[in-house]
């Protein structure tokens, strides 16, 4: 797949790499905007077993 991407980009090596970056900077940037945002209440982060205070008997 990377080397499909990689052939199909315009310009030398350093556009290549140019590109790319900017490419991965754009899928973590819609990630944490849109993706991470939408599946945060889907999952099962907050849901904690462990009690606040822990009473010892004696």
């Amino acid at each position: 797949m990377y080397g499909w991407i990689w052939r199909h980009l315009p310009g030398n090596a350093w556009v290549r790499t140019l590109i790319s970056l900017v490419l991965v900077l754009a899928v973590v940037y819609a990630l944490f905007q849109y993706v991470f945002p939408w599946a945060e209440p889907l999952l099962p982060f907050n849901d904690v077993t462990v009690d606040n205070g822990m009473a010892v008997n004696q």
